[in-house]
């Protein structure tokens, strides 16, 4: 094994390379891998740009990146479900094992968890990691590395729509946020039998994509009017996107599952407003903390409101389960390929939105060092 070069991010829009210790040591529950593939997160963007999300604040440098794929190139003695030289998919953070958590299948909700580019902990975006055996999972041949770099967000997606929201067979879904993690919602929701998906965004070519990728039916919200609070604002458009889509508060045209994958205070809000009678709703978009929404619909309607947090048990094998079997194609949403010394224009580029061709980014992957952006 020859040198550890690490994208790492100091302070503020301060990032810079720099050369890492190769982990030479694995315990015997521990593999290391050769990272080949890692896409973009909003939270690495969030990191890069504020150097902090909510209590996590960058303190000391810390190697950015937690979406990632590689090799096999190290096993622990105790590990025997993969081999060097498998391709796997990472998943990129390790947790305390003995929590109520932990042990009740949660283990997301662990106080202990170290996560990947999560001050303090380094994360993926080097030549080597060091990680759980248990905490890899074998690519099916036919599934490329890009697409196991895409299996983080894709888990996030399996864990608001299939574990929290429960969704079904036949049931309708409304996302608002036509980001990666919004896609991926939808995505899932369509390999699960969606019988509609709905899709609302303010920004048109979101919706033509949500369009063309699972077949939503678009919404672009309602200008809003400086002479209304944001809760009329969003009751008015709750009531504009029921009566243009024919969306009903019971029965067969009712919303079972809303997901809010923008953090945006009016989305939350309209949400809440056109979910279902005993419907749910789930949060997975992060943004101002701080917001007013209106309870007596979610009293009234008994809506089940929930939070989510990353991924937990089970989720990271239906993601791939998913892939493998073309219930789910991850590859419209790779729309950018950058080389590991490209990866600050990969940032600016998802940071805007736009590359410099102006070409609107879903997803930026970074290749490893000495990978070509041409290998999948």
């Amino acid at each position: 094994m020859s040198n550890n070069p690490s994208f790492v991010l100091r302070s503020i829009e301060d990032v810079a390379y720099e050369e890492r210790s190769v982990p030479e040591h694995i315990s015997d529950t521990e593999v290391l891998v050769a990272i080949k593939k890692t896409g973009i997160c909003g939270s690495d963007v969030h990191y890069y740009v504020h150097g902090k999300i909510g209590d996590f604040i960058v303190k000391e440098p810390m190697v950015l990146g937690h979406e990632s794929a590689g090799v096999i190139t190290k096993v622990g003695a105790k590990v025997k479900h993969v081999k060097v030289g498998d391709k796997v998919a990472v998943e990129p953070g390790s947790t305390c094992r003995v929590c109520e958590f932990c042990k009740s299948g949660k283990y997301n909700l662990c106080p202990d968890i170290v996560f990947a580019a999560t001050p303090p902990y380094d994360g993926t975006l080097a030549r080597y990691y060091r990680v759980l055996g248990d905490l890899t999972y074998p690519l099916p041949e036919h599934l490329t590395l890009e697409d196991g770099a895409m299996m983080e967000p894709l888990s996030v997606g399996v864990h608001s729509v299939s574990n929290l929201g429960n969704f079904k067979f036949g049931q309708n879904i409304a996302v608002f946020g036509c980001g990666p993690v919004g896609l991926l919602c939808m995505a899932v929701a369509k390999a699960l039998g969606a019988k509609k998906i709905f899709a609302a965004d303010i920004v048109p070519s979101r919706l033509e994509f949500a369009k063309s990728y699972v077949g939503a039916i678009p919404y672009q919200p309602l200008s809003p009017s400086t002479e209304e609070s944001k809760l009329q604002y969003s009751k008015r458009n709750a009531e504009n996107m029921k009566k243009t889509l024919g969306i009903g508060e019971r029965g067969a045209n009712a919303i079972d599952l809303a997901i809010d994958a923008s953090g945006a205070e009016v989305s939350i809000q309209t949400a809440l407003y056109i979910v279902g009678t005993g419907g749910t709703m789930v949060q997975v978009g992060m943004g101002n903390p701080n917001i007013q929404i209106d309870l007596s619909p979610m009293m009234t309607k008994e809506v089940s409101f929930k939070g989510s947090f990353r991924y937990t048990h089970g989720d990271y094998p239906l993601a791939i389960s998913l892939v493998a079997q073309g219930k789910v194609d991850l590859k419209p949403l790779v729309t950018h390929r950058y080389n590991f010394n490209d990866a600050i224009a990969a940032f600016k580029a998802t940071r805007a939105g736009k590359s410099e061709d102006g070409k609107d980014v879903i997803k930026a992957i970074i290749s490893g060092p000495d990978v070509s952006p041409n290998d999948p």
